[in-house]
């Protein structure tokens, strides 16, 4: 059975920094791909970031760029984000999720195209 975990969300200032990890069971890093995607109150999830640890290729979107670092460990099965200089505009529930491979090269980091999702994980950046 495939598992994703999310943590670690939480209440932060502004300014302020937070890191979310994702624990995944069930499938291998060698053939997946893990994404870290955020959703607003009734809008669609967008792609932030996402690791191929395969290939080492690591990719952020423009919001977060130079302010979010996605990492991860292999032994210990998990994926991490860290997210400094947090914004109210961060202020989401994330999920983080997997995908094939050639399926991330061919659509990108888009939310219908990853096969399996964790729970989600509350962050609020106060102003």
């Amino acid at each position: 059975e495939v598992q994703l975990q999310a943590s670690g969300g939480g209440l932060v200032q502004n300014g302020g920094s937070l890191r979310l990890s994702c624990k995944v069971s069930g499938l291998s890093f060698d053939d997946y791909a893990i994404g870290w995607f955020r959703q607003y109150p009734g809008k669609e999830r967008e792609g932030i970031s996402c690791i191929s640890t395969s290939t080492g290729r690591i990719y952020y979107g423009d919001s977060v760029k130079g302010r979010f670092t996605i990492s991860s460990d292999n032994e210990k099965n998990t994926v991490y984000l860290q997210m400094n200089s947090l914004k109210p505009e961060d202020t989401a529930v994330y999920y983080c999720a997997a995908t094939k491979y050639h399926t991330l090269a061919h659509a990108g980091l888009v939310a219908p195209y990853f096969d399996y999702w964790g729970q989600g994980t509350l962050v609020t950046v106060s102003s």
